[in-house]
């Protein structure tokens, strides 16, 4: 900081004319001084701070800029990234999916066709039964007209 030129004999005459004593007035004028050569900022100072703080704001910008657009680029590739690796699982199951269906068709003609087989062959056994069925009742059937033809035969 630069220094300021400070009465400190002005002041300690003041404060004598204000009934300090010398010595008080002396000591008080030399502590003032002692403060405003040390501490307090020249309007020169304040200018330098000034610049000085500017400067790291523009730097700092620049650096918020530049990081801002790494980000970017980093963002870009690995969303770039994230959608390649989201097509390549939506393929993988896609092709899943047609497998497991393709399976799943396989399996139900396979069904189908047991249950068509059994239905055959139920419908079969069905027409055999039905078959042997009609073959005993005709045969009785036919026993009996026989027997009714020999009874009026006899009797005529």
């Amino acid at each position: 900081m630069g220094s300021l030129v400070f009465d400190s004999l002005a002041l300690a005459k003041k404060l004598r004319a204000a009934h300090f004593t010398e010595e008080q007035a002396e000591v008080l004028a030399a502590s003032v001084a002692e403060i405003v050569e040390q501490d307090l900022a020249t309007k020169r100072d304040l200018k330098e701070m000034e610049v000085a703080l500017r400067r790291d704001v523009h730097e700092l910008e620049a650096n918020l800029k530049r990081d801002l657009k790494e980000l970017e680029v980093k963002l870009s590739r690995e969303l770039k990234e994230l959608e390649t690796k989201m097509e390549r699982d939506l393929k993988e199951l896609e092709t899943k999916m047609e497998r497991d269906l393709k399976e799943m068709e396989t399996k139900m003609e396979r069904d189908l066709k047991e249950m068509e087989t059994k239905m055959e062959r139920d419908l079969k056994e069905t027409e055999m039964r039905l078959k042997y069925d009609l073959t005993l009742r005709l045969g009785a059937m036919l026993a009996s007209g026989i027997a009714i033809v020999a009874a009026l035969v006899k009797l005529l």
